[in-house]
């Protein structure tokens, strides 16, 4: 790339992050963990690198500062290592940004036709404190739209009539491509390993992850960022008003003699679909598997790990056929070990939470027990950021497995869903979904063999 190519008007600037210390000879550019020594400069180099380091300049206002010195051959190796931020401007207003968080690709000699140019599937444009970004899993930069008239031209830079001068859509479209934004249209359609993602999916992965974008831990991971600012969360979630439903509570001490060893176990445990509504799961099992893999330890832990022990996951049990238990949408009181109602049976939405089992159970019966996990989600969030919702499904994931485990040493049959109704949940129990929402569901109870 030759920053020369650009409009008069284009502000370059260090990228966010990047130092630039000058010696009499040469200068060191710094970006933790990465840095490069900038070596045999001349004068009016050195003088442009200054210029650069007291803010945003044009090439123009850096060649004035350079004294007639070439500085073509620093600006391009400054601008395809990635040090710069490149601000296109026109008629003296911002248009976009250019924002490299990696290694730049090498510009395509070929620009794509635009009859044939499109906007990738990864694409995510989204608003922040900033403005409008456009952002790709899969490229190494960022595109700040400043202008809200070159929204339009996201779907075709060269097609849209607009007020955008011809040269600056061409442009546009030509850094799009540079940056991975723009791709041969149907080509992410032909290949599996782009056919088989979704954006949310690529997206949701590369932003919880470190990486190119994130190699330090600065807004990413337990930050903490919420201390001083907001309350945090506590360890009990507030009770809902039902009278308690008090459980049994199973003898641990025997069970570790009685329990089938843990190789038995893990080798044994399978996804159950068909169960035994004859003889239904009792008040004591449930209270039992209920102790097991969900209450809350006298020390505040609970029988599942939980990243930073904030174990913000809660257990709705859905009893539709329960020995001693009434029918209905119950919330576990894993500090009481009790249960207490939360929603009728009968009610519409707890009536949608069963049918969303259907799939998953063989002949689309109803389930004996479904139990439905929910996240308390300030509860991880007021630590983490980033990663939150990462590691929220991480918890949901091991926990499911200690149900799995439980369940088989219990001999009662259990299958995970991969999916449930996360409305008809938020209903049923009135819960707003960003401060409570439901992650996850498991099916309990007997099997047909017991």
């Amino acid at each position: 790339m030759t920053a020369m190519l650009y409009p008069e008007q284009t502000r370059f600037a260090l990228r966010t992050g990047v130092t630039c210390l000058t010696t009499p000879v040469g200068a060191v550019l710094l970006n933790p963990p990465t840095k490069e020594k900038l070596t045999g400069l001349a004068s009016g180099a050195l003088q442009a690198l200054k210029t650069l380091n007291q803010g945003p300049a044009t090439v123009g206002e850096m060649a004035r500062a350079a004294a007639g010195d070439d500085i073509a051959p620093l600006m391009r190796q400054l601008t395809d290592g990635g040090w710069l931020t490149v601000t296109v401007r026109d008629g003296g207003r911002d248009l976009y940004s250019i924002r490299p968080f990696a290694q730049p690709t090498p510009r395509p000699s070929t620009p794509l036709p635009a009859w044939s140019a499109a906007l990738s599937k990864f694409a995510v444009l989204h608003r922040d404190s900033q403005g409008f970004v456009l952002e790709h899993p899969r490229a190494w930069a960022d595109i700040r739209i400043h202008d809200p008239r070159l929204l339009a031209l996201l779907d075709g830079p060269l097609a849209v009539d607009s007020q955008v001068p011809v040269g600056v859509k061409a442009q546009l479209m030509d850094d799009l491509q540079w940056a991975g934004f723009l791709v041969d249209e149907g080509a992410e359609e032909a290949e599996f390993n782009t056919r088989s993602w979704n954006a949310p999916d690529l997206w949701f992965h590369r932003r919880s992850t470190l990486g190119a974008r994130t190699v330090t831990w600065d807004n990413f991971g337990p930050t903490r960022w919420a201390d001083g600012k907001f309350p945090e969360l506590p360890t009990r979630r507030t009770p809902f008003d039902a009278a308690p439903l008090p459980l049994p509570v199973p003898d641990l001490v025997a069970l570790r003699d009685a329990d089938p060893s843990f190789t038995s176990t893990l080798e044994d445990r399978v996804s159950t679909r068909a169960f035994n509504d004859n003889v239904p799961i009792d008040l004591t099992q449930l209270g039992e598997l209920l102790y097991r893999t969900s209450r809350t330890r006298a020390d505040g832990s609970r029988p599942y790990p939980s990243g930073g022990g904030a174990y913000e996951l809660e257990v709705y049990p859905l009893v539709r056929n329960v020995t001693g238990v009434n029918p209905g949408l119950y919330h576990y009181d894993s500090h009481d070990h009790a249960l207490r109602l939360v929603a009728s049976i009968d009610a519409e939405p707890v009536r949608k939470l069963l049918r969303a089992t259907s799939a998953t159970l063989a002949g689309g019966a109803e389930p004996q027990v479904l139990l439905l996990v929910s996240a308390r989600a300030g509860r991880v969030m007021w630590s983490y950021e980033q990663v939150a919702y990462a590691n929220i499904l991480k918890h949901v994931g091991v926990f499911m497995q200690t149900v799995y485990l439980a369940a088989t040493a219990m001999k009662l049959g259990v299958v995970a869903q991969g999916f449930s109704d996360t409305t008809a949940f938020a209903y049923a129990t009135g819960l707003d979904e960003l401060e409570e929402m439901n992650v996850g569901s498991i099916v309990l109870g007997t099997t047909r063999a017991s």
